[in-house]
């Protein structure tokens, strides 16, 4: 790793006595969280999607009852409005679990690791990366903002 005179910020360097393997296990750890962070983004996206078709299908009762589909709209009504997605449970509760058994563990987990294994320094490997990818002196291959951090 080559360092230039205007490096990563203090809270982006390796801490003494923390190896390579240790940077990257943790960028590995680190990136699997940001794909669940996506994969919970698409659940979120699962419950409004199915939240807003379920307060849609009041239009659709309404406008079969006025085209005199009084039995269709009875069967909406009745067999999908306000049906459960999965027995038991609405998408919150599926979103309401998920955070409780998978996603809160995980990241808690992630933190845990990163404060113990690397004084709580995220984001070594992305850091690292970007210091061997930079271009000593051009200006847009600077280490860090221009706001006078150190």
């Amino acid at each position: 790793m080559h360092t230039h005179e205007d490096g990563p910020d203090r809270d982006h360097r390796r801490p003494e006595g923390v190896s390579r393997d240790t940077v990257e296990a943790l960028g590995a750890l680190s990136k699997a969280l940001e794909t669940t962070e996506r994969a919970r983004g698409h659940l979120y996206g699962f419950h409004q999607l199915t939240g807003t078709a379920d307060l849609q299908l009041d239009e659709a009762v309404t406008l079969l009852r006025r085209a005199g589909h009084e039995e269709w709209a009875e069967r909406v009504s009745t067999e999908i409005l306000g049906r459960n997605v999965i027995p038991g449970h609405w998408t919150f509760q599926i979103v309401e679990a998920y955070d409780r058994s998978y996603y809160e563990p995980f990241r808690r987990l992630e933190r845990a690791a990163v404060d113990e294994l690397a004084e709580g320094r995220d984001h070594l490997y992305e850091a690292e990366l970007k210091e061997a990818r930079r271009t000593a002196g051009h200006p847009d291959h600077t280490a860090r903002p221009e706001t006078g951090e150190t």
